[in-house]
């Protein structure tokens, strides 16, 4: 019991103790003068609005900035007190709703440190950190965890798969100060392992030696031609052969047509091209291996994982259909207080989403039928007109006046 409590009141220190560097729900239109657009000459950007989408759980808790031109750049960024995740996790999360069922376009953020000039960011400028989620086509459904080192921008060199439907998703990234990472999505995990293995940050520990040559007698080859086998008198056949069943046409003159010659078919005889058979080598000593020595150049770094100034976050990325809505974007070093407040935030909105829009498509669905039923029933109801006409028609030509049949016998 004692074990409980110290443990409970632990708890409830180190999550008081977790900082919170960025939070921002999009609840109002005061983003607008916490966010800044781009200016950058050159491109023509487009512009967020503030909504909730065609389908939500909550009106006002899911709204979120939304891109609303097809067929542009948006670059938007805010700033806010700088810090250093040194010997602290980072941990960077937001959601994101590709409601247009996205074809082509980004879903990522990007961290900057304070050097960012708002008002001239563009897809050059230099970040610390892109994260998020990626599409373009059947090919390129992935999620981006790019960072910056040195100068160079480094990829990911794994393969994580976003989500592509048109439902809000949670995508977390967790920087931790042992130098390891998690990706989460919907507070799943669905990555995670250690940042030299997964980045070039660093050059290989090894290398192969410069100075090492397979040996000249050394024989890589498994098996071999055996040389008693030798091949059978009777193997060479050609591949082909005048068909014997076929006969000169009757009609064929050779001084016009030429000189008649059956056509060819497949020699049932025909064996292939010989090969000796194999057999193992007696002086194999099995693929060489080139030795390995300690990279010279290779240096250690226990702070891959630190960012030493981040202070800004912005949307840099193009769409070429719009509506995608980005929310609830969180900056903090405790990975568990996130986890909370994703859980909270996204699994609501998530659920209320699903049933709205499944509800507006049985809605649309059986305004179709009804749609289809009434075209169907005019077409029938026109068809019926027609019939009736061409009845009307056929009695008409086939009446005869009373008299005019007597009439016609009387002459006669």
């Amino acid at each position: 019991m004692r074990y409980l409590l110290s443990f409970c009141a632990f708890m409830a220190i180190f999550m008081v103790n977790a900082e919170v560097y960025f939070e921002e729900k999009f609840m109002d239109d005061s983003w607008e003068s916490n966010w800044v657009y781009s200016e950058h000459p050159g491109k023509e950007f487009g512009k967020f609005v503030l909504s909730h989408g065609k389908f939500f759980n909550d009106a006002e808790n899911d709204k979120g900035i939304q891109t609303s031109q097809d067929a542009r750049f948006y670059a938007l960024s805010t700033k806010f007190k700088p810090f250093s995740n040194k010997d602290k996790p980072l941990v960077v999360q937001f959601t994101v709703k590709h409601e247009q069922n996205i074809d082509c376009g980004g879903g990522y953020v990007k961290v900057f440190d304070c050097k960012l000039d708002s008002k001239d960011m563009h897809g050059e400028t230099p970040y610390e950190i892109m994260f998020g989620p990626d599409i373009c086509g059947p090919g390129t459904k992935k999620v981006h965890v790019i960072f910056s080192y040195k100068g160079k921008n480094l990829l990911i060199n794994k393969d994580i798969r976003c989500k592509d439907d048109v439902y809000t998703h949670l995508y977390t990234l967790v920087v931790k100060p042992d130098n390891t990472y998690e990706v989460l999505i919907d507070n799943e995990k669905v990555e995670s392992g250690e940042l030299e293995a997964d980045w070039n940050f660093l050059p290989p520990k090894k290398i192969k030696d410069p100075e090492a040559k397979k040996p000249s007698d050394w024989d890589d080859k498994a098996t071999i031609d055996d040389p008693d086998d030798k091949k059978p008198d009777d193997w060479d056949k050609p591949e082909h052969i005048p068909d014997p069943d076929a006969s000169k046409p009757e009609d064929w003159d050779d001084e016009m047509d030429g000189e008649w010659e059956p056509p060819m078919i497949d020699n049932p005889e025909y064996k292939g091209e010989w090969k000796p058979k194999q057999i193992d080598n007696p002086n194999y000593k099995g693929p060489w291996i080139h030795p390995e020595i300690d990279n010279p150049e290779y240096s250690s770094d226990a702070e891959l994982y630190k960012r030493d100034e981040i202070c800004a976050l912005g949307f840099d990325l193009w769409q070429v259909k719009s509506g995608t809505i980005f929310d609830n974007v969180l900056i903090t070093d405790d990975p568990e207080h996130a986890k909370k407040v994703g859980e909270d935030i996204w699994r609501p909105t998530f659920e209320g989403e699903k049933k709205v829009k499944e509800a507006q498509d049985e809605e649309e669905r059986k305004k179709r039928e009804e749609e289809a039923k009434s075209i169907k029933d005019n077409e029938d109801d026109e068809e019926d007109d027609d019939e009736e006409d061409d009845d009307d028609d056929s009695t008409d030509a086939g009446d005869v006046e009373p008299g005019e049949e007597h009439d016609d016998h009387d002459e006669l």
